[in-house]
């Protein structure tokens, strides 16, 4: 397990022998995750909403927000049903979406963290860049926020649903890295996103974490990824620190 500060170039798409194994590989992950392991880092109640990937739902984040209610967060779903891509134009989509975390906040009366899944991840990104009051961190799984949509094998899907793709100047801002403390979690081995595209740019409150052997459909379920959310998330409010390899 390595951690970056810097994004490569010549971004590619996974091989096809990678994509092909990604079922099998994810079946492994959900079943290992429920094996007996070690408690997670102990959370201390804030509300953490989970963006599910594109074509997915809650039933999709049903074993990670399971693992963090138990690790003594408050998890929730993002409440939006099967994510099929904006469901109005991008910066009405949102701000749907920002209304929705100011939503939380103003119930709990504490700032949220957001935990986004490949194209939730995207989101709960620009959701923390935009309303940084709102937002305490950001952690993303396999989220290509620094790749074009045609390296990825998920292009097609998002085409498919007829969904307007980022501009240049939308896709260079995704890559920098955001006001708030965010976590990028991704690996060599996933078979549907570049992982190159999962790397943001330094900054202080920024960090990369590559996590060996996961799939992307397992990245949900997978005990290591599970362990650094938890980590990633229990950091006392205000006092990130980059995770200790």
């Amino acid at each position: 397990m390595k951690s970056f500060a810097r994004a490569d170039s010549g971004h590619h798409s996974p091989s096809l022998s990678l994509l092909a194994t990604e079922p099998g590989r994810a079946l492994l992950d959900y079943l290992g995750s429920h094996l007996p392991h070690a408690p997670l880092a102990r959370g201390d109640g804030h509300t953490v909403i989970v963006y599910p990937g594109l074509g997915a739902g809650a039933w999709s984040t049903a074993r990670l927000r399971e693992s963090l209610v138990g690790a003594g967060f408050d998890a929730r779903d993002w409440g939006f049903g099967p994510n099929t891509g904006p469901k109005a134009s991008i910066p009405d989509w949102l701000e749907q979406l920002r209304d929705a975390v100011e939503a939380v906040r103003s119930e709990t009366g504490r700032e949220v963290s957001l935990v986004g899944w490949s194209l939730g991840g995207i989101y709960a990104r620009e959701i923390g860049r935009d309303a940084p009051g709102l937002v305490r961190q950001v952690v993303t799984l396999g989220s290509p926020f620094a790749a074009a949509p045609d390296t990825t094998h998920a292009g097609w899907l998002y085409r498919l649903l007829n969904r307007p793709e980022p501009g240049a100047s939308d896709a260079e801002r995704m890559k920098q890295a955001l006001p708030v403390p965010s976590t990028s979690i991704y690996s060599k081995s996933d078979g549907v996103v570049p992982w190159r595209g999962c790397i943001q740019g330094d900054g202080r409150l920024a960090e990369n974490i590559e996590v060996g052997g996961v799939s992307h459909l397992g990245m949900g379920t997978n005990r290591k990824v599970l362990e650094i959310v938890a980590d990633r998330l229990a950091q006392p409010e205000g006092q990130w620190r980059r995770y200790a390899l």
